[in-house]
Order: C-alpha cells, then structure tokens, then sequence
C-alpha cells in the first residue's frame, strides 16, 4: 500500500509532503531546540534574538510546521552558525565520504526550492551546498545568515537573478559570483526552467 500524502496549507497554497519530508521537519526542529538550550535560551530569547514569532518556533521544534529558508536563516544567524552547519548538524553522521543518496535534502515549502548538502560533515570550514530553484521563485535570505560566512555561488544550469541589498546581479549558467558583505539577499528565478547553482560556504567565525 503506497505511503499516504500529507496536506499543508502555507500561505495561501496547498503543499503536498511526503512522510518522510515530515521526519526531516521533525529532526531539524528537534536541532534547533538543542541549539537554543544549550545556549540557556527561552523561546522567548530566541525569537527577539531570530525577529520571529515565538509561536513560530514553538511550532518548527515541535516539528509541526515546516520551516522556511527564510526562518532557517533568520534561526541560524541567531544562534552564529550558518544555515548550512545548522541542517548538518540535524542531518548528518561524520565521514570523508558522502554518497549521493545519503546526502540530505530539503525542500523549502514556500517556494519548492530544493537544497541538497553535498559536502561530507567534516572539521573544515567549508560547505558545498547544490540548490534547485523552480522558475518563476524566489527565496529571500535576511543579512543573520551571512554574518560569519563567506559564499560563492556557481550556476551549473539555467539562469539566476541574485538581488544583493539594491544591487542585481544577472548571473547565467557557468557564471561565478562571490557575495559581498552582509546584507538582505533574494534568490530568484526569472525564467522558465528550474535553476540549479552551487553555494560554496566559507565559515570565518
């Protein structure tokens, strides 16, 4: 008997999630409470800290709703750790390699922009994350989650408009672009066909 599909509303549209996506909600919220306690923090600290409701991640570390890249990066700048450390740790045993199908994948549930952590758990201060953004998306990122980061990112396939505070840059396929200082961020797809980059992270904390 096929696994049934779970229905959310988020935002006006109806999502369609799959039990597993639902043990990967569980496992990152369940990382994100581990983060805030160990750390002494109350839910309340949390959210003055993130600029979001404490409502909100009451709900994300119970793993009853799903959150955002949006959130993600707003949660993870809080905590000084970037988005990527913040799912490796949720995710990911340590290990020099790191084969296709165990590497760890999100979906984000606004957008459909899917993340897939490439780069094995390691003590380097470097992540290699591929993205896939659906045409006609966009994921916007605060300046939290760039505080203690370097990036690159490297479009393999399609086209991608980067919005990096009031600068726009038009990246397309083979391009490189390194990100300047913090600053709010959009990711977007102007075209017709999904986008597919890579971010190369650089942690400098």
């Amino acid at each position: 008997m096929a696994a049934p599909l779970l229905i959310f509303a988020i935002s006006s549209t109806i999502v369609l999630r799959m039990p597993k996506s639902d043990s990967v909600d569980k496992r990152i919220g369940a990382r994100i409470r581990i983060e805030r306690e160990s750390r002494g923090w109350s839910l309340s600290d949390l959210a003055d800290k993130a600029s979001v409701s404490r409502a909100m991640i009451f709900k994300v570390e119970r793993g009853e709703s799903s959150p955002t890249a949006n959130l993600l990066g707003k949660l993870s700048g809080a905590f000084g750790i970037s988005m990527s450390t913040l799912m490796v740790r949720a995710e990911m045993q340590q290990g020099r390699l790191l084969r296709k199908a165990d590497q760890p994948v999100w979906t984000d549930p606004e957008s459909g922009y899917e993340r897939r952590h490439v780069s094995p758990r390691s003590d380097l201060p470097l992540d290699l994350v591929r993205i896939e953004l659906p045409p006609g998306k966009e994921v916007p990122m605060p300046a939290s989650a760039y505080a203690f980061l370097r990036q690159l990112v490297w479009v393999l396939d399609g086209e991608l408009v980067f919005f990096e505070g009031h600068a726009r840059h038009e990246i397309k396929e083979g391009d490189c672009l390194e990100l300047g200082p913090p600053t709010d961020c959009v990711f977007k797809n102007e075209s017709d066909r999904p986008c597919i980059y890579t971010v190369v992270v650089l942690s400098t904390s």
